[in-house]
């Protein structure tokens, strides 16, 4: 058991409050009482007072199997991790100077990263004097841009950093 939880759920003794809103282990109200006669209630029938909110004045306390509740909510957390998508960033470098084919290859790639659910960041690297021609990366930019609209959304326009040009897409 990690410290968060043994920190956020107060159970038994651990329960520092005079009275506490009690709720049975079948969820019907009992109402409000001491905490010496919650803790009782608990142990008489063999189950766990655990404070659900200890914000609240007087606290709720609920009588439960505590095991039984950690091992739930270990279960859900775990289902939610499982759910959870993670977006991993590719990235596709590309040159001023691209041929055709290699456009194309490169733009399937983009394309294959898109559809995985993964953003792409698109590189174009500038080499020599390319950089005094900057119009011709824009192009080629522009160009992937038009043909990924439909699958794609420009997260990050492109920009110049040093002698490179940067985009990023992300899937619709």
């Amino acid at each position: 058991m990690s410290k968060t939880t043994k920190q956020e759920v107060q159970v038994n003794e651990e329960i520092r409050a005079r009275e506490v809103r009690l709720i049975g282990p079948d969820g019907e109200q009992i109402g409000i009482v001491p905490l010496r006669e919650a803790l009782q209630k608990a142990q008489d029938l063999n189950l766990d007072l655990v404070n659900i909110a200890p914000q609240a004045t007087p606290p709720v306390c609920r009588i439960m199997d505590f095991g039984k509740y950690r091992f739930e909510q270990s279960k859900k957390e775990k289902e939610a991790r499982k759910k959870q998508k993670v977006i991993n960033m590719k990235e596709v470098r590309f040159s001023a100077t691209i041929e055709e084919h290699d456009f194309s290859t490169k733009l399937r790639h983009v394309i294959n990263f898109l559809e995985k659910g993964d953003k792409v960041k698109c590189t174009l690297r500038f080499k020599g004097r390319q950089i005094t021609h900057s119009q011709i990366g824009v192009n080629v930019m522009n160009r992937i841009m038009e043909e990924t609209k439909e699958i794609a959304s420009v997260e990050k326009k492109p920009g110049i950093e040093g002698r490179s040009m940067i985009m990023i897409l992300a899937p619709k």
